[in-house]
């Protein structure tokens, strides 16, 4: 039997990871590492600001065995990724889920999770937004619009430093556990 991609093997589902521009960015590895064990084959797409120094780019492309995108391919390119099965965004900022709601696709990250809501793939996001922002009637409303639409979100995380001083984990793993949701 030949799979999507014409090798003549069964393919594992593939999963595009989507990481914008927060600190827990540098752990999503964990993330791919967990897609693995769970017997995903992962892709990963990214904000521009969050090419700039938020993850090891080198240690997700060894990961995955996959270029990074942050930039559209030319139409003469190859695709980099088959289609996705599902999506996670994590962590996912204010800017790209208000843009992502909106409709202003004007990076391929958030153009990539427009698509993937309009194709109707599961989509499960970990939000990573200061108090403050998420405050925003905007952002609300973004919220909501992206539910409507079949989008599932974790719990909110806002980064900020617990009673003994650190950082709380980020739970990368909700992500696959909301996709996993019937």
């Amino acid at each position: 039997m030949s799979d999507r991609h014409g090798s003549g093997r069964a393919a594992r589902p593939f999963l595009y990871v989507v990481v914008c521009a927060a600190g827990v960015a540098e752990d999503v590895g964990e993330l791919i590492d967990a897609a693995r064990e769970r017997g995903w084959e992962a892709g990963v797409t990214a904000t521009p600001v969050a090419m700039g120094g938020f993850f090891d780019v080198a240690d997700v492309e060894a990961r995955t065995g996959r270029p990074v995108r942050s930039a559209w391919r030319t139409p003469g390119d190859p695709r980099p990724f088959p289609a996705p099965d599902a999506v996670v965004v994590a962590p996912a900022t204010f800017n790209t889920v208000n843009k992502w709601a909106a409709g202003l696709a004007d990076t391929l990250a958030v153009a990539t999770l427009c698509e993937a809501t309009g194709l109707g793939v599961p989509v499960a996001v970990l939000p990573c937004v200061a108090d403050a922002l998420a405050a925003h009637p905007a952002y609300g409303e973004s919220l909501d619009r992206l539910r409507g639409m079949g989008v599932r979100f974790g719990d909110p995380y806002t980064g900020e430093a617990g009673e003994g001083g650190g950082r709380p984990g980020f739970g990368w793993e909700r992500a696959l556990d909301l996709l996993e949701r019937p």
